[in-house]
Formats: structure tokens, sequence, C-alpha cells
């Protein structure tokens, strides 16, 4: 799913193409993926798009006569920019929005479509959409430490809940449990005062440089006539540890290790996090119980024993 890096950098190129700009038509294939009818979607027709903004993981396009588009990508839903009245692609096309300039398009991959359309009328509408999280870049650091202490949750939940915080996800939040080292599993009632400064920091990096990184490459997108990003993915090369399962970690060298739950999944360093301790999988601890390796040591000893290694 498209978290704040990915979602700012939409929300700024879009600006860039179609800020000034009147919309001629909102055209949805999918009626599932419109999940509001009123204001109608004829109402934004011949309206200028004044702003756009991020709310969360959300897009948020803003039209003359406080009217808002409301776009939440989920995991497959990606932005396009086209000629103006390009068609929208037959297999993976969900909607288009057709302006005097071009066409941004909406597509989602696979079959389960998850992506959602919002049509908004007035401030009040859009800020029922905002689930309250604070903005990690730019909370201060108390408010950080204040909305991490509101409840007692494992830190991995903690950051992805947006009544917490503000537009991270599973991936990023992998990387900045990495960048402060601590473990995913550690209870946000029990943090110190400097457990809570480092990771506020670590927060703060984290986003800010994928971000920035991000908008490099969505200038080389567009030097090679890509208007909007080619490449919106949880999994980046640059990641220390997300997505990387069994592969070094970039700081120490130990495999990074996964724990899946339900559809996600936490990667961490276990050298780095966790002391060298192996966090417990729910699936295969329960499968394995008192063979679940406890240590990284463990876990290579019976990996050489497995390969006959001596």
């Amino acid at each position: 799913m498209p978290e704040l890096p990915d979602v700012e950098v939409y929300v700024e190129k879009v600006a860039q193409l179609a800020a000034g700009h009147t919309l001629r038509r909102i055209v949805v294939l999918n009626p599932f993926f419109l999940r509001t009818v009123d204001p109608a979607p004829a109402e934004f027709a011949g309206r200028q798009l004044r702003a756009t903004r991020r709310i969360g993981k959300r897009v948020v396009l803003e039209f003359e006569d406080e009217l808002f588009v409301v776009l939440h990508l989920m995991i497959a839903g990606r932005l396009r920019w086209a000629e103006a009245g390009a068609g929208i692609p037959g297999k993976v096309g969900v909607a288009a929005f057709d302006t005097e300039r071009g066409t941004l398009l909406l597509t989602e991959a696979g079959s389960k479509k998850r992506a959602s359309l919002h049509l908004l009328a007035g401030e009040a509408a859009l800020a029922a959409h905002d689930r309250g999280g604070l903005e990690p870049l730019t909370a201060s650091a108390s408010d950080f430490a204040a909305a991490l202490r509101r409840e007692n949750h494992t830190l991995k939940r903690a950051l992805t809940d947006p009544r917490l915080l503000a537009g991270i996800g599973n991936a990023y939040s992998d990387e900045i449990l990495h960048r402060a080292r601590l473990s995913p599993f550690v209870q946000t009632g029990a943090m110190t005062d400097e457990q809570l400064a480092v990771l506020d920091a670590a927060t703060r990096a984290v986003l800010g440089e994928w971000t920035a990184r991000l908008r490099e490459e969505a200038a080389a997108d567009a030097v090679a006539g890509h208007a909007l990003p080619r490449k919106v993915t949880a999994f980046r090369p640059g990641m220390a540890v997300h997505g990387r399962y069994g592969q070094p970690c970039p700081v120490c060298g130990a495999p990074v290790q996964r724990i899946l739950y339900a559809e996600n999944e936490a990667n961490y360093c276990a050298k780095c996090q966790t002391g060298g301790r192996l966090l417990a999988d729910r699936v295969l601890s329960r499968l394995m119980k008192d063979d679940w390796p406890r240590t990284l040591e463990e876990l290579e000893e019976r990996r050489a024993a497995q390969r006959g290694d001596h």
C-alpha cells in the first residue's frame, strides 16, 4: 500500500500537472469504487482544481466551491497521467479525471478491488476522513511521545495505527524500527523517554529521506517521459529490512528475519533490534513449539545440521 512518501510525491506531481486547470468530467468504470454519490460526479464538471493535499495515505483533490475528491489507493491502486480525453485501460482501469490539460487515470491490478473514491462537499465532510493521527514529520517530539503512550500496544501496531500516526504502514514501520534499533514487539507503555526520542528521530529521518529519494526518482521519470512515478511499491532495493527476509542486514550482516501475521509481515534484524533473540512467529512457533529456535545462533546451528556441516 502506498505510504506517506509515495502519496506525498503523488500529491505534489498531480498538483504540478493539473492545478489551475478545469475538470471536464469524472468517469467511473467500477461502481463499487465510488463510495459516495452526493455530490454527484457531474457536479465537478467545469470546476477548477485548486490544490492537492494528503490526508494520511489518501490523495485529496480540492476543486472550486469546496468540492473534494478523496482517493484511497489501498494495496494495488496507482495513478497515471495521459493525454486529455484518453480512454480508461480496460483490464485495470477504474476511473478517469479528464481535465483540459490531460487525464488522471486510476488503475488497480488484481482481482481484489479495494481502492475507493469519495466525492465530498465542504471541509467538514473532508475532515471526517481524517483518522486523527499526527503527521510524523511535523509533530513536536512531545506530541509524538504522547501519541505513542496514549494506548499500550506493540510498537509495530502503534506505528501503523492511523489514529496515532498518519501515513505509516507495514513497509516504513519496518524501516523505522530498524533505524531506531527497536523490536517490533516492544510495548509502547513500557518505553522510556530516551527510546521515544530515538524513535521520533528515526521516524523523521526514514520518512524524510525516502520522500526526498522518491522525489528524485519521480523527477527522473518525468525526464524519461513519465509524468507520474512509475514504480510505486512497498518493496524497494534500498530498504534495510522490509521485504529482505534472509538477506544480510546492511548494518551488521546478520540475516533479516520476519514474523508472519494476518496478511502482513514484520521484517527485522535480530542482532540490531532484539539482542539476537528470534521473535516467535505465530504460525511456525505454534507448529514447532519447543523446536522453535530462540536465538540466531540456534537457528544457524540447525541450518548447519540440515546441510550436514561439521
